[in-house]
């Protein structure tokens, strides 16, 4: 997309030029110049990209789940306007170009060499760019609302289901009370339970997709449905890929991890909401997940005091053959990059995920396209570095050495990985068969 602003500065000054040239004809030179001014800055106008027309298919594609009324709650991350009719991008024209050119928006941390391997990746193509920054640059014009594209499904969805952007629950669960949290607290980790019924759910159902609400102070969960963390999407399952949600009664267990600043009227109750859907009847279930999942945790952990690239790393290797299925590494505020890297039994080597800078409020579980065949004796190198140095905006305190540990403002250091064994599963929604039951496995 030319930018006639920037594109034509030759132009520009010949009309100056001529300005000076036509001077003899009516009106004072000062005007003409003017009048020459007002005509070239109408012309870049009239070729920037409009809203309706070039702008807001963009959006759509891109930004809409989270820049609307009914946006995504990405793991407590809630977008904070929408950008959905004119008026709303027009006045952040400025921020959108701004976010874009910097590349702080649409969130994304995976390396540009993975372009197209995660089906969750959120990448704006460079002519896209040029056509919001032109937009912008070019004074934001509205264009014709009668070539606007078609509002998408999803926010359809969204408006019709109250605020749930993958569509209304079919079960939905939460903790038995209210979780409450005193003045003072700032870190606490609880197991708090939700009771589901027989009514609830009286059969086994084969998941489709979970989403979280969550309520203040919630920082990250843990359980068995599906887990959240900071800048994540709902968990769903793609056609032919599920997990089971064993029936009624019984109690889900959640790990919650609450995070607050403490001080007087701080004090808050809490909970969440977990919206699950469940798969339509008749879909064959190819690949069962959920039993496979791994942890690879190097928790002898300490940070040096100032140091700008600690590192720490751990291997695992693959008894059988299987697909990789997703990763998610996950730090705190002095998370800096991640490395997944595998070694096949005949010395080949492969990067399969380099996260070069890792943002703790959005984690992204990355998502293969097409899950990676790993050979058994394949070996998985995971590396984690740490920016534990003043140069660190996010470092609570860069004068002190830092170890493995719960609260925030310690670390973590886990690479989890999401994979499946080679021989596919055999099962129909709606045929009353299920797998038996099994437990995931952790990491050295």
């Amino acid at each position: 997309m030319r930018v006639a602003t920037r594109s034509r500065p030759l132009d520009f000054a010949l009309l100056i030029l001529l300005a000076f040239v036509v001077q003899a004809s009516a009106g004072p030179l000062s005007a003409q110049v003017t009048q020459v001014v007002s005509a070239h800055q109408a012309a870049a106008v009239s070729d920037a990209p409009t809203f309706y027309g070039a702008v807001l298919p963009i959006i759509h594609e891109n930004c809409a789940t989270c820049h609307q009324d009914s946006g995504m709650n990405m793991g407590g991350n809630v977008a904070p306007f929408s950008l959905l009719t004119y008026d709303d991008a027009r006045r952040r024209a400025r921020m959108i170009a701004s976010a874009v050119r910097e590349g702080r928006m649409p969130p994304w941390s995976a390396a540009d060499m993975h372009k197209g391997t995660f089906t969750n990746e959120r990448i704006l193509e460079d002519h896209e760019k040029a056509t919001l920054i032109a937009w912008a640059e070019g004074g934001a014009p509205a264009g014709d609302p009668a070539v606007a594209p078609p509002v998408p499904g999803f926010l359809i969805a969204a408006a019709a289901s109250n605020g749930w952007t993958r569509g209304e629950p079919d079960l939905i669960i939460e903790f038995n009370e209210e979780y409450c949290l005193d003045d003072d607290l700032r870190d606490i980790y609880v197991d708090l339970p939700a009771t589901i019924t027989a009514d609830m759910l009286p059969e086994d159902r084969w998941i489709k997709s979970v989403e979280y609400r969550n309520g203040p102070a919630v920082h990250h969960i843990i359980s068995a449905v599906g887990g959240l963390v900071p800048g994540a999407a709902p968990r769903v399952y793609d056609d032919g890929y599920s997990r089971v949600m064993r029936a009624g009664p019984r109690d889900v267990m959640f790990n919650m991890h609450f995070n607050k600043e403490p001080g007087p009227g701080t004090a808050v109750c809490t909970n969440i909401q977990a919206g699950i859907i469940f798969k339509e009847p008749g879909e064959e279930i190819r690949h069962v997940t959920g039993g496979d999942n791994l942890f690879i945790t190097p928790r002898d952990l300490l940070i040096p005091a100032g140091a700008s690239s600690h590192s720490a790393s751990r291997e695992y290797v693959f008894e059988e053959d299987v697909e990789l299925l997703s990763f998610m590494p996950h730090m705190h505020l002095r998370g800096k990059a991640a490395l997944y890297e595998i070694t096949y039994p005949d010395g080949k080597h492969e990067t399969l995920l380099h996260v070069p800078n890792y943002a703790f409020n959005w984690q992204h579980t990355y998502k293969f396209a097409e899950p990676p065949k790993i050979p058994a004796g394949s070996t998985l190198r995971f590396t984690l570095w740490w920016d534990n140095s003043e140069n660190n905006p996010n470092n609570p305190d860069p004068t002190v050495d830092v170890k493995w540990g719960l609260p925030t403002d310690a670390e973590m250091s886990q690479g989890y990985m999401s994979f499946r064994k080679m021989e596919k599963s055999a099962f129909v929604v709606g045929d009353g068969n299920f797998p038996t039951p099994r437990e995931g496995r952790r990491g050295r």
